[in-house]
Formats: C-alpha cells, sequence, structure tokens
C-alpha cells in the first residue's frame, strides 16, 4: 500500500556572544536577516587584512588566498575579528556549505541562504577569533571552500568577500589570553574532513611541543546527505514503514587522544535555509545557520601525557554517523614559557568509549495499513577526566567533569492520505574545569540546551493536490560560570528561532503557493558585569515585519 510522506527538501548535495548592536535592517525587507550581535570591539582603530574580495562561487574549486599579517598592527591583539559578506543572485539554487582556513586552520563554518526568483540576498557574518592569535603571525596560504553548482537548472551565484581585523591593545584594552600555537586535525580544503560512518576516524599523527600546558579541541560536526536530517531519523529496523533515514536520531562527536576516549562534542541540530520548507528560512534563518559555534572540548588532563616528546593521535570521529558529517577540528595548545619539557600524566578517566543509547518503539499497524505510534531515542552518561602537569611554576592539576543528557521522541501518523511527523528533541550538557595550581583554585561551569520542536504534516486533497504544514522552534541556550569561589563571571546566551509555513501543492507535484508563513528570532545575552544585548526580530510572508531592541536591558542596550 502506498504511503505518503513529507517532502524533506535536502539543500545541501558564529556567531560568537557579543554585546554589539547589528546594524538596523529595513522593515518591509525581503533581505536576509537575524537578530545575532556582531563582535564586541575595544576602541583601538584596527588594521585591516583583505582575505578575499568578491570571489564567485560558481563551481566546486577551492579558492586560495595568501594571508600577510598587517604590518602596522603587530600582535598580540585586544581582539581579532572575522567579517564575512555574501551574495547570491536571484534565481533558484541550494543552500551551500562554506568554510575559510588559514594554514588549513578552520577561521569560519557556516551555510549559505538560498534565493528566491525575485530576491537576491545579503548576509554578514562575523567570528571573534582573538584565541587564535598565534595563528596569525605569520604569512601563510589560505582557502575559501565554498562548492556551488551553477548550470541552466540551477542559476545562482555565490559572491563573497572576508576580511581580518587586528586591533591593537590599550591600556583599557589589554590583549588578552590566546592560544600559543593552533594546528588543524585536517588537511582538507577548509580544515573540514569528511566522516561517512561511525567508524570513521580523523586522527592525524602529531608532533607536539614538549611544554603543553593546557590542550583545548574545537569541534564543528554538521551533517551532510543522508545524515542531513539526522534529528528526523528512527531505528533501522521501522525506517522503511515510516519512511524515514536510518540510524536513529542520535548523533555524537567523540574525542580521543592515542585511541583513548577524551572528550565528547555534541552535535546542535542545525537546520539549513533549504530545509524541509524553504519559505521557512527567508527573511529568517535557523539558529546558527548561516555562522555555526564551535564547540571547545577541553583536553587539559592529556597536556602532560602530550608533552613526551613522542608523536601522538587526537580524533574524531561520529557516533552513529550514517553518510555524512564534516568535521573541523582545530588543537589550541597553551605552552609553558618558563620550561621546555613539562611532564604528567592522567590520573583518573571514567569516559566510555561507547555512549549508552536506549530505544522505545511503540508503533501500531491498522487493518488498512495506516502505522502510527511513537520512537523514542535516549542517551544519559557522565564522566569525569583528571590529569596534572609539572610546570616551571609547580604541580598544576585539573579535572573535568561533564553530564550528558540526550532525548528524541517523535510521534507518527502514516497513512494513504496523511503523513505526520512530530519531534521533541533536547540535548543538555553540564561541563565543569577545576584548575588547582599551589593554592589557587578556579572553577569553570558551562551550561548548553539544544531544545528543537519540529512537526511536519503532509495532507492529501482527493484531487492529488497536497498541503504540508510544518512548524520549528529551535534553541540554543548557554551559561557559563568562570572564576574562584564567591566571585565568579557569569554570562548566559539565549539564541531562539520560531518558524511556520504550510505549503501548497498541485497533483503533479509542483509548489502553487504556501499561506500562515511567519517566523521570528530573539537573540538575548547578559553577563553579572551589567552587559545586556537583547534585540528580537519577525517576518510575516517573506517580509520583516517588526525590530526590538533592549527588551528587558533596564536602561535600554
Amino acid at each position: 500500500m502506498k504511503r505518503i510522506s513529507p517532502v524533506l527538501v535536502a539543500g545541501l548535495c558564529l556567531t560568537a556572544p557579543g554585546l554589539a548592536l547589528a546594524g538596523t535592517p529595513t522593515i518591509g525587507s525581503p533581505d536576509t536577516v537575524t537578530a545575532d550581535p556582531t563582535v564586541p570591539r575595544p576602541a583601538t582603530t584596527p588594521c585591516a587584512v583583505q582575505l578575499f574580495s568578491h570571489v564567485a562561487f560558481a563551481d566546486f574549486t577551492p579558492k586560495p588566498f595568501t594571508y600577510t599579517p598587517p604590518a602596522a598592527c603587530p600582535g598580540p591583539w585586544a581582539k581579532v575579528v572575522l567579517e564575512g559578506d555574501f551574495s547570491v543572485t536571484a534565481g533558484r539554487q541550494f543552500d551551500r556549505t562554506a568554510q575559510i582556513a588559514v594554514g588549513h586552520v578552520n577561521i569560519y563554518y557556516g551555510t549559505t541562504q538560498e534565493p528566491s526568483r525575485t530576491v537576491s540576498p545579503t548576509w554578514h557574518v562575523e567570528r571573534d577569533l582573538t584565541d587564535y592569535t598565534s595563528l596569525f603571525q605569520a604569512a601563510q596560504s589560505g582557502e575559501v571552500n565554498l562548492g556551488n553548482l551553477v548550470n541552466s537548472t540551477f542559476t545562482g551565484i555565490i559572491d563573497g568577500s572576508a576580511r581580518l581585523l587586528f586591533y591593537p591593545p590599550s591600556a583599557s584594552a589589554p590583549a588578552p589570553w590566546s592560544a600559543d600555537l593552533v594546528l588543524s586535525l585536517s588537511t582538507a580544503p577548509g580544515g573540514a574532513a569528511l566522516l561517512d560512518t561511525g567508524a570513521s576516524l580523523l586522527a592525524p599523527t602529531l608532533s607536539l611541543p614538549t611544554n603543553i600546558e593546557g590542550a583545548y579541541l574545537d569541534v564543528i560536526a554538521q551533517s551532510q546527505s543522508s545524515d542531513e536530517f539526522w534529528y528526523a531519523c528512527v531505528p533501522d529496523d521501522v525506517a522503511d514503514e515510516l519512511f524515514s533515514c536510518p540510524g536513529t536520531s542520535f548523533r555524537e562527536a567523540e574525542i580521543t587522544v592515542d585511541g583513548q576516549p577524551a572528550g565528547v562534542s555534541p552535535v546542535y541540530p542545525w537546520l539549513y535555509t533549504g530545509a524541509i520548507d524553504p519559505l521557512l528560512w527567508r527573511p529568517i534563518p535557523g539558529v546558527q545557520t548561516l555562522n555555526f559555534v564551535p564547540y571547545r572540548v577541553d583536553l587539559t588532563p592529556f597536556a602532560g601525557v602530550l608533552s613526551n616528546g613522542q608523536p601522538h593521535q587526537v580524533g574524531v570521529r561520529v557516533f552513529n554517523a550514517s553518510h555524512y558529517f564534516l568535521v573541523a577540528a582545530s588543537l589550541l595548545l597553551d605552552l609553558d614559557p618558563g620550561t621546555v619539557q613539562v611532564t604528567g600524566e592522567v590520573t583518573g578517566n571514567t569516559l566510555a568509549a561507547e555512549p549508552p543509547v536506549s530505544i522505545a518503539e511503540n508503533l501500531s499497524t491498522a487493518p488498512d495499513g495506516s502505522v502510527t505510534g511513537t520512537v523514542t531515542t535516549g542517551s544519559r552518561r557522565g564522566f569525569s577526566i583528571s590529569g596534572y602537569v609539572e610546570t616551571s611554576h609547580g604541580r598544576v592539576e585539573t579535572t573535568v567533569r561533564q553530564e550528558l543528557s540526550f532525548t528524541n521522541e517523535q510521534d507518527f501518523v502514516v497513512a494513504d492520505t496523511q503523513y505526520v511527523q512530530n519531534i521533541r528533541q533536547t540535548t543538555r550538557i553540564t561541563s565543569g574545569t577545576e584548575t588547582k595550581a599551589g593554592p589557587a583554585v578556579i572553577h569553570t561551569e558551562r551550561h548548553f540546551v539544544y531544545p528543537l520542536t519540529l512537526d511536519i504534516s503532509l495532507l492529501a486533497n482527493a484531487d492529488g493536490s497536497l498541503a504540508q504544514t510544518t512548524s520549528v522552534d529551535q534553541s540554543f541556550e548557554s551559561e557559563t560560570a568562570r572564576g574562584s569561589s564567591g566571585s565568579p563571571h557569569m554570562s548566559r546566551v539565549s539564541n531562539s528561532v520560531v518558524s511556520a509555513d504550510t505549503l501548497l501543492f498541485d497533483a503533479s507535484g509542483a509548489v502553487v503557493g504556501f499561506q500562515d508563513r511567519a517566523s521570528s528570532q530573539t537573540y538575548e545575552s547578559r553577563s553579572n558585569e551589567g552587559d545586556c544585548y537583547s534585540r528580537s526580530i519577525a517576518a510575516v510572508d517573506g517580509l520583516l515585519t517588526s525590530l526590538t531592541d533592549g527588551a528587558g536591558c533596564g536602561n535600554g542596550h
């Protein structure tokens, strides 16, 4: 018996938390708009280094460029900011993956906006790269990897420019901490490697310095191809009858050091601008869609081991990957300037190699062959990793603790004239690091929540026409506290996008219209030092209808 299934449009074949207001969008405009803030800047005058200007992306060849440090602004810098500006000509085009790398290290990762027949969208992205300062001290090659198919059907040509801004330090804005060495785990264009299955491993052999005091891995794991809609997947045994992808709905990036479990990087459910219904994302794209935020894994308990003068492998794989994920991973190292050799070891590690996954299926099949019921997938685990390093200023002990939970519940109706798939998914992460150096103890606590509600309903009419109604509510929530007991610095970020639309199809499957189309985004960030940012935007039928700044920020922005 034939069943109807949803039209999941696969479009694919940073904003770092800040307090600065983005430019004011135009009410009534169909152009791409987000509520995300720009990166905050010091008051000093920056030096600009152009990486590339108005490059046309109409094929799948990476575009090389040469980076040269700014002679007039020698480092270290108070701030290093990447600015990128992109556009795509009106017409038809998929969303595309965009990556920028310097010395193979990824410095930008996002996807592109889809155009329409009448709208040529433009968008601006920024990323705070101050932690990567050492990467920009020497001249080297780079590339922008933005593959784009252009032919008689897919006509949209993407244009892009990017530059780095270097802000000199001052008495009021000194140069902050930055990594002494930044290394990419991949030499692929754009710094991202393809991991096809859960067995695929990105694990280069590295020759590292012998005085590592701190180590961190910035990870971006982007789903593509068959895994683009991983959050909508189900167990293999029911994938066919539910018209869904296999492999369950659980994915997770797992970090190893010399083959041993070393950390976990949860996968954020990014929704690209061609996802499910492209009209959902015009003019407001999904959370971080144009500018992914990397997840930082603290590998400092392994600093002593990594410093022993032997080659080491730092690896990443994606649990349950099912064709496929692209992964960018950058290793940031903090070196001890007082010695050329440190020693140390890992003293405890309770991280299991495989995450526990629970699956519950409650499905029933009626006499007419229709299927209804629920599929639930979950995972929960906690671990602790401890280590020490003997430095020129004494022993430093580090303990990393993490608690992770994942739930995905999907309700289904699969019948001759109806298909319903309603998804409720939440990822929760609590990650704490305790650092002891003599009598001093520093605590860092991070909390993340990735909620996603995605409802899809497809109804068939007697004349063969169809209506697909989709509603999405997704968020990125984070809280960070860092410092000694009693006086931590605390900050919070909340980024939410809500969107809904009904696509109308004729009996041949062609889109003939839409109805009840609306979307909104609210971005808020604040700290216990009085910093506050708030912007809310809303759109109806593809046009920006409202913008509100400073709500909840007391005396305004």
